[in-house]
């Protein structure tokens, strides 16, 4: 069992991750590799993945086992920032604390020992960090750079429901949104959990962190001295991820109708409300958000009774030029907007 303890200030510096985080999705999705699971939302990804790997990935074996404790340094917070940033953060781990978390990562794993492959590495060596760092981009270059926007595209619709909920009740109903396997027991937020853990954070807030990746508990980190983050699985919408290929459905996106209802979902609406901004019909607008959604436009996420729509870097993009390219005549204006303005999602 997880058990998180707030305080007043905790509450009140709860905050969500702007956007994914690179070198969690990174380590997470290492996991989704190795398991059968999930093999509707991850099914084909693997396969793809397996295809274009062609390096060395025995480094980052040894690093991240199946199950059980990974080290911190390969999560740093400068990630959210991107992979750049958040492989320098890696390179600059100071020598001891890799060798502090190294030794944990061998001291849980008996059969295991601090070969060649991670010696070097625990005495701060440049040349085995320098290996390690091209580990993970290349990994990072198969596995999660072609699907970026799919990702995210669903960490945005997830940060869409939880604005709706601190919006609507402040941060206890924020906590109390998060996925089932979260509860929200003020002060104490619960999680089934691998070990027993109890973190305090004392003031220091906690970032929620949506992940891809993560799949059936949340993870935190080990060290309580590091910057508390609580990472959970968003909720998958049951589609396989996809990547830019051509040929795909945009084709059937034509029409000034759809194009109003893209644009009318904005940062995010129900169905109800996207009927009400398009006017069109209940059903009409669930039709058209489900061509959206096909040509890969926009994502939906249930949230208890409703759904929730959100449009994906792709509709937004497809948005912006539209409108650079052929603007709306006056007066032609989805509900909402004023001239020359084109809707974006929450950042």
């Amino acid at each position: 069992m997880l058990r998180i303890h707030f305080t007043g200030e905790d509450l009140a510096r709860v905050r969500m991750a702007a956007r994914p985080d690179v070198l969690w999705e990174t380590i997470l999705s290492f996991h989704r590799l190795r398991d059968r699971r999930g093999a509707t939302v991850f099914g084909e990804w693997r396969t793809e993945t397996r295809a274009r790997l062609n390096g060395e990935t025995r480094l980052l074996a040894a690093l991240v086992p199946q199950r059980g404790y990974f080290p911190d340094f390969l999560t740093p917070p400068e990630a959210l920032e991107g992979l750049d940033e958040g492989l320098e953060a890696v390179r600059a781990t100071p020598a001891r604390r890799l060798g502090a978390e190294l030794a944990l990562l061998a001291a849980e794993r008996p059969h295991a020992v601090l070969t060649g492959r991670l010696a070097g590495l625990a005495e701060g060596a440049d040349g085995p960090m320098d290996r390690l760092v091209g580990v993970l981009r290349s990994y990072h270059r198969s596995a999660i750079e072609p699907y970026w926007p799919h990702i995210q595209a669903a960490v945005e619709a997830d940060r869409a429901v939880r604005g709706r909920a601190l919006l609507d009740g402040g941060a206890d109903e924020l906590l109390a949104s998060l996925p089932p396997m979260l509860r929200w027991r003020a002060p104490v937020l619960e999680a089934d959990y691998p070990v027993d853990r109890e973190l305090r954070l004392e003031g220091r807030g906690l970032l929620l962190q949506p992940s891809y990746f993560c799949r059936g508990t949340p993870v935190v980190r080990r060290d309580p001295e590091l910057p508390p983050v609580l990472v959970y699985p968003l909720t998958h919408s049951g589609s396989p991820m996809t990547w830019e290929r051509d040929g795909m459905s945009l084709g059937r996106l034509v029409g000034h109708t759809r194009s109003a209802v893209l644009q009318s979902i904005g940062s995010g609406c129900t169905t109800s409300e996207l009927a009400r901004r398009a006017g069109v019909s209940l059903a009409s607008a669930s039709q058209h958000a489900c061509v959206l959604r096909e040509a890969g436009l926009v994502v939906t996420l249930r949230n208890g009774n409703a759904v929730l729509h959100t449009m994906t870097p792709l509709g937004t993009a497809l948005l912006r030029g539209r409108a650079q390219r052929d603007p709306e005549p006056p007066g032609v204006l989805a509900p909402g907007l004023t001239p020359g303005t084109v809707p974006s999602p929450r950042r």
